[in-house]
């Protein structure tokens, strides 16, 4: 039986022997954090012309502001040099479910097993969603004077749109 990682352990051999990044700062060189979805379309680094070591990213399924990115961005804050954070939401996503129930029933349509015991966060619209995680983190009181907006990254074109979460 094949090895599930040979495809990618081989290919870091070939990255590790060209590896450039030796040296480089645990910190944001541009004071930047960018919370984002985990889908494949999106490339955070290149999307907003940063190199590695420019930003802290942060990626999950919705690009939603959990307890766990809260935690995140205060040690990125206060020991990262994080000043600046983007809520970056996308179009066409997967998340975009109206209901809770209907992203568990498609989850268990596509073969997998009863959700029902998670919450994925779903039920208002991208603006309104954006805006809600926009002002948790403007108002969580161990991140006070981070500056935070929130974009909608169009898929199709690449594209960076600001919203406006209020």
């Amino acid at each position: 039986m094949p090895e599930p990682f040979a495809d990618v352990l081989a290919a870091n051999e070939g990255y590790a022997r060209g590896f450039a990044l030796r040296g480089l700062s645990g910190r944001a060189a541009k004071g930047l954090a960018v919370v984002t979805c985990i889908d494949t379309r999106i490339e955070p680094l290149a999307m907003l012309g940063l190199a590695p070591g420019d930003a802290k990213i942060l990626r999950n399924a919705g690009a939603r502001v959990t307890d766990d990115v809260l935690t995140t961005l205060v040690v990125a804050n206060r020991l990262l040099g994080v000043e600046r954070v983007m809520v970056v939401a996308h179009t066409d996503c997967r998340m975009g479910a109206a209901t809770e129930d209907e992203l568990h029933e498609a989850i268990g349509a596509a073969g997998g097993p009863d959700t029902r015991s998670l919450s994925f966060a779903v039920g208002a619209g991208r603006e309104e969603t954006l805006r809600r995680d926009v002002q948790r983190i403007r108002s969580f009181p161990y991140l006070d004077g981070l500056e935070a907006a929130g974009f909608v990254y169009e898929v199709e074109s690449g594209r960076l749109v600001p919203a406006n979460p209020g």
